[in-house]
């Protein structure tokens, strides 16, 4: 379809989740190396955003430090520039803030940034990001699970893609602060009206469904699908997706 609300190069390229990482080499999820990889395979990004103590978007997926860097404690109670002295996973890579990721990606590939959330309507870690993706030359979007997030944004930056991230079932502790109802309601995308989402990232297991299809048909919105892995995972996503976010090989 030609007349979506989303721009091509959104899905123009399969996605990097959380960069071309490989610990194994060296380079870990959500830095700068993985993003110079990915850009060096040919591949768009995703990131994820974690808010600091003074109010800055860092690169990271965790709301805990210690999987990723080996310390106690959460972002949420560091300062930026002490976060930024914390390498990841035994690398020399260190923790960078949004800002200096999108100067080392300087617009060479689509940049996808996911928004954290608690699901408590903090809006302070969506407009940080806001702000400085506003002011960035290059391809971007913005991305969360929370619809709440996703509606603010789309006033906050009308002008730049925004998405929601879903899947079909909601049985992670990351939903445990929602009521049925809540979680009915993003499984079947009724928050649409109030989130105004440009794009949909499902999950890939969670393929075909009637909101992703329905969407793509009648809602001019692409669907990007997460975190395929697999050769089925692959075969799904090219069914009923415009594009994967991969990890663990090479599209």
């Amino acid at each position: 379809m030609t007349d979506r609300l989303a721009p091509g190069w959104l899905t123009a390229r399969p996605i990097a989740h959380r960069g071309l990482h490989d610990r194994a080499a060296g380079i870990p999820e959500n830095t700068i190396a993985a993003a110079e990889a990915a850009i060096a395979g040919g591949y768009a990004i995703e990131c994820d955003v974690q808010l600091s103590r003074d109010g800055e978007a860092m690169v990271f997926h965790d709301a805990g430090l210690g999987r990723l860097t080996g310390t106690e404690g959460v972002v949420r109670e560091r300062d930026a520039a002490d976060l930024g002295r914390l390498t990841v996973l035994g690398s020399a890579e260190r923790v960078p803030t949004l800002p200096e990721f999108l100067d080392k990606i300087a617009g060479r590939t689509p940049l996808i940034v996911e928004v954290k959330t608690r699901h408590d309507g903090d809006l302070a870690l969506a407009r940080r990001t806001a702000e400085i993706v506003a002011a960035y030359d290059g391809p971007v979007a913005v991305k969360s699970f929370d619809p709440v997030i996703v509606g603010a944004l789309a006033d906050l930056i009308p002008g730049i893609p925004r998405g929601i991230v879903a899947e079909s079932r909601h049985d992670d502790p990351s939903y445990a602060t929602l009521t049925e109802a809540q979680r009915h309601g993003l499984g079947q995308l009724l928050h649409v009206a109030e989130s105004r989402p440009d794009f949909l990232s499902w999950r890939v297991d969670d393929l075909p469904n009637a909101a992703t299809h329905l969407c793509r048909l009648l809602g001019r919105m692409p669907v990007m699908t997460w975190t395929v892995r697999t050769d089925a995972q692959v075969r799904l996503a090219q069914a009923h997706a415009d594009q994967m976010v991969f990890e663990g090989f090479r599209p």
